[in-house]
């Protein structure tokens, strides 16, 4: 079978040849700050890829394609070309698409503790320590959002209050959709293509799930 547009691989392609054309340009044009984006965009897309074969992990082309869309959609949309400022719902849908991701990245070490084995612990359970670690996470990145607005005088938290829990509110909405996603795996239900997601990961990392069947 070709692999069509929507193919993860060609989307992770995509996105480096925008990079890559975006970086060129920049550099012609001595914008610096697009040119020092563009890289980054690039290095800290190849981030989780290079630390999972650090340890020995292997990423199903699924998660490399949303590490590198989410990274895209962050750095360079948000920031490069002022996504934040002129979508409202921007930072919305990305602290939500983030919960979403920790959500699964949670429960996959949850699982992953187990050894894969479905039936140590209720699906509920593993399903609720998903969902705290992608709060977990949430909460520490606003507070680092206060400290850098505190100590450095930024402006990462924007409203203040308002914006905080406004991100943490969508940041819970999105850990329960991870965490829903992994005890509906655990049940073998579908939900989406986010169990698809875990399904993929398991496979893919059979000696790290050593008891699952």
């Amino acid at each position: 079978m070709r692999p069509g547009l929507a193919d993860p691989i060609r989307i992770v392609q995509l996105i480096y040849a925008v990079l890559a054309v975006e970086l060129v340009v920049a550099l012609i044009e001595s914008r610096w700050s697009l040119a020092f984006i563009a890289m980054a965009t690039m290095g800290l897309a190849a981030i989780p890829h290079r630390l999972a074969s650090r340890f020995a992990i292997r990423l199903p082309t699924s998660f490399i394609a949303a590490i590198t869309v989410f990274v895209f959609a962050t750095i360079f949309l948000g920031e490069a070309l002022d996504f934040y400022n002129r979508y409202w719902w921007w930072d919305v849908a990305l602290h939500g698409g983030s919960a979403i991701g920790f959500g699964l990245v949670g429960f996959l070490f949850a699982f992953m503790l187990f050894e894969g084995d479905r039936y140590a612990a209720p699906p509920w359970a593993i399903g609720v320590i998903a969902f705290c670690f992608a709060v977990s996470i949430g909460v520490m990145w606003e507070i680092f959002e206060f400290a850098m607005d505190s100590f450095f005088g930024l402006n990462m938290q924007k409203s203040g209050l308002p914006d905080t829990m406004g991100d943490l509110i969508v940041d819970v909405i999105g850990a329960a959709i991870g965490g829903l996603a992994g005890f509906l795996y655990l049940k073998r239900l579908q939900f989406g293509g986010l169990t698809a997601m875990i399904e993929g990961f398991v496979r893919a990392n059979r000696d790290w799930f050593r008891k699952y069947r």
